[in-house]
């Protein structure tokens, strides 16, 4: 599905715009011209996690990421004098802004904006209502003959908002109105590569049943805020995937894993990704003010057909505990996600909020290692056994003592 929209009024710029939903989910293109010669292209995917306050002072969060309703003014190529910019807008609930200076040889991305706006319908119950500004200067420098390319998944986190790109390709300052071959990869790409999807066209194998696998290795996974550890999970993860009638268990290796996340004072967000997973999101959330759980997962990632398997799920109530606190869990635990997914996790542990000098606080456990019920239980059953053997020893007594008297 393409749009065409008409130049911005004075630039002299056209703008062509392409949302390939039909390709790649809410995938962006935009290759923007000066006298029909192409200065900037750029192609990207993006998304934005809000958390924000409520009028009965609890906090929500609001993701926005389909660019149904976009628009670009603003947009512009650049020059020596000028910066080069993209601006996108979606409807009056966020607009987002990148800035490009050139600086020979090379061309820098200079900072990365977005304001949002409370009053919008995006953002049920808010208090306050008014427009919200964010920024952050990424510094990244790229020649200007290259066009940058980043698969992997580039989280940014600002003041209540988590941005996370991928999927990127972007050359400011196109030289000669034509886009380079030349890349400049980065740093994420080179050190885990998304496998490439292939299309297969061969007949589907018959369902089989998974090989079990061996328990996963445990990981240690740590967010920080302004230099502060807000977030510690240690787990061994284990997914399981059924599509089609066939299953299949991943074991996740922590060594060859990244992660990411954020914090603020109401949510919580691990974020997980290695060169099959795009992304896998554990957001943990507040309630009642005094306890926290695990709300909500979200998952994206290549299957070895070379289709993405993604499901979300954001009313989950699993790992609840008193904050302040940790959850724990060492037996294998199993989160149902949807009927098509469920994670399993093994020696589990837990603390999004209040964590203090990097270390976790006093353990709730979870049910499943409660052994303090089974104190009573083999207590009563040992008692039951002794009466059984005490009356079976009793009834042979008075046997015998009948027995007798019948011979006098």
């Amino acid at each position: 599905m393409r749009f065409h929209l008409s130049a911005v009024v004075g630039s002299g710029l056209a703008l062509l715009f392409l949302v390939l939903g039909a390709v790649q989910p809410y995938a962006l293109e935009l290759n923007l011209t000066d006298s029909e010669v192409t200065c900037l292209y750029a192609k990207w995917q993006m998304n934005f996690t809000i958390s924000y306050e409520t009028t009965n002072k609890t906090y929500k969060t609001v993701t926005i990421s389909e660019p149904h309703n976009v628009t670009y003014k603003g947009s512009r190529c650049g020059n020596e004098k000028n910066v080069a910019k993209i601006m996108v807008h979606y409807g009056s609930a966020l607009s987002w802004t990148v800035n490009f200076t050139k600086e020979a040889p090379d061309y820098l991305v200079d900072s990365i904006s977005l304001s949002y706006n409370t009053s919008d319908s995006q953002f049920p119950d808010a208090a306050p209502k008014g427009i919200i500004y964010v920024s952050d200067s990424p510094g990244l420098k790229i020649p200007l003959n290259d066009i940058f390319r980043c698969n992997s998944l580039l989280t940014v986190t600002v003041p209540s908002v988590v941005q996370q790109y991928w999927d990127i390709l972007l050359q400011a300052y196109v030289q000669n109105g034509t886009v380079s071959k030349n890349e400049f990869v980065c740093y994420e790409d080179k050190t885990t590569t998304p496998p490439v999807p292939i299309i297969h066209t061969t007949v589907p194998s018959p369902t089989t049943t998974p090989t079990p696998k061996e328990k996963p290795e445990v990981g240690i996974y740590s967010v920080k805020n302004d230099g502060v550890t807000c977030l510690l999970v240690t787990m061994g993860l284990q997914l399981n995937i059924t599509q089609e009638k066939v299953s299949s268990v991943i074991n996740i290796n922590p060594n060859s894993t990244g992660f990411t996340g954020s914090c603020t004072p109401q949510i919580a967000q691990l974020r997980l990704n290695n060169s099959r997973i795009k992304y896998l999101d554990f957001v943990f959330a507040v309630k009642n003010e005094n306890r926290f759980y695990l709300k909500e997962v979200n998952v994206s990632m290549y299957l070895v057909n070379g289709s993405v398997f993604s499901v979300a799920n954001n009313n989950l109530s699993s790992w609840d505990a008193p904050l302040g606190s940790s959850y724990m869990c060492k037996k294998e635990q199993v989160v149902s996600v949807s009927g098509t997914f469920q994670i399993n996790t093994f020696d589990l542990r837990v603390q999004p909020f209040n964590v203090t000098e990097g270390k976790y606080s006093t353990a709730q456990e979870c049910s499943l290692d409660d052994d303090t019920i089974l104190i009573p239980i083999i207590v009563g059953a040992g008692l039951s056994g002794l009466i059984i053997v005490i009356v079976i020893a009793y009834l042979i007594g008075r046997r015998k003592s009948y027995a007798g008297y019948q011979t006098l």
